[in-house]
Order: structure tokens, then sequence, then C-alpha cells
């Protein structure tokens, strides 16, 4: 069975993927690291100036997912579609990296901000720091180097683990936020905001 994971080309092309993008959030005007001045390892506070501004977070949960989810589409396009006529699959980490990038430079675009502000319970949300930003880079990388290791019925389990988890804890998840974004309901949103 063809390996998913990259070789040193395609791990050197995702490492270049995820600095480049480092680079386009610095160039937008997204801060390096925490206003507060720190970097710290975990940050458990949702609602406060300094969620998604540190390593990691509640929702390093959603992208640890997005990896899981990647594989599994990766899976779907080179070992059962036979796509990409038969270029090396150790090119689908490099390409999921491309699309988790794609979306950390959406998330923190004033469009997605400003929608975020809107239609959810992140009221005072600014969007991430360049190291958070990296970070969820990060956890989807080691989301998708999981589901290259574990059986499929073990990847579902941790991402319904990783979303029961963090909707009990915190009343948000990845299911929530794609919802909220896309189609928000008022109803969801008091019972996240406690109400």
């Amino acid at each position: 069975m063809t390996s998913l994971m990259p070789n040193r080309r395609g791990a050197l092309a995702a490492l270049a993927v995820a600095l480049a993008t480092g680079a386009v959030l610095l160039a937008m005007g997204r801060s390096a690291i925490c206003k507060c001045g720190t970097v710290k390892l975990w940050w458990g506070v949702v609602q406060s100036s300094q969620n998604s501004q540190h390593i990691a977070d509640w929702y390093s949960a959603s992208h640890l997912i997005h990896g899981l989810l990647f594989y599994f589409f990766a899976d779907l396009l080179w070992r059962r579609w036979k796509l990409f006529g038969g270029k090396p699959a150790s090119w689908a980490l490099p390409i999921a990296v491309a699309f988790e990038s794609f979306w950390e430079l959406l998330e923190n675009s004033p469009l997605i901000i400003d929608r975020y502000r809107a239609v959810t319970v992140s009221y005072g949300y600014e969007g991430d720091s360049v190291v958070n930003s990296l970070s969820d880079i990060g956890f989807m990388a080691l989301g998708f180097w999981l589901a290259s290791k574990l059986p499929v019925w073990a990847s579902v389990a941790l991402a319904l683990f990783l979303e029961l988890f963090t909707l009990y804890f915190i009343r948000d998840n990845l299911t929530l936020n794609v919802l909220m974004l896309v189609w928000p309901l008022e109803a969801v949103r008091q019972w996240q905001a406690g109400a």
C-alpha cells in the first residue's frame, strides 16, 4: 500500500508552504505573537483577547480533525480514485498544508473576522497571531500523520471524541464552527453564550 506521508522533498515543500503562509500573514498585518508580549504553550480561556494567540488552545482540536479529514480525502484521491496520474502520493501532505494555509489566510481576513464577530459568540475575535496560525497548520499535520498510523475506526473515534470533548467544555467544536459561519442559528448562539 502506498504511503501518503511525504518523502524529503514533500516534507520540505510542506514546510515551505507553511513558512510562506506565515510571511503572508505578517504582510497582511497580523501580529507575530500575542499582543500581550508572551507566547504560551496553552491558552484555555475562549472568551478573551488571548484566544487564538498562543501555541495551543481549544480550537487546536479542530485543526487536528482537519488533518484526519485531509488524510481521508487524500486516501480517496490517490488510492481509491487513482487520480493524479500515478504521481507520488507523498505530495498529499504538502497539498493538505496548502489547503490548511488557505484557510488560515481566509480566517484572518477582515471578511471572516467580521463574520465571526457578527454571527458567533466570538464578539471580540481579532484573528490569530502568526504563531497560532502556524501552530494550527502543525496540528493539522499532526492529525494527518495520526491518520496515517491509525486504523480508520480509530481516526473516526478520535475525531468524534475531540468534537464531543470541546462541545462539552467550551460549547463549540468544528461542526458548530462551520454551521455558525455558513448558516448561523440564533438558538445555537444563545446556547453557546450560556443563555
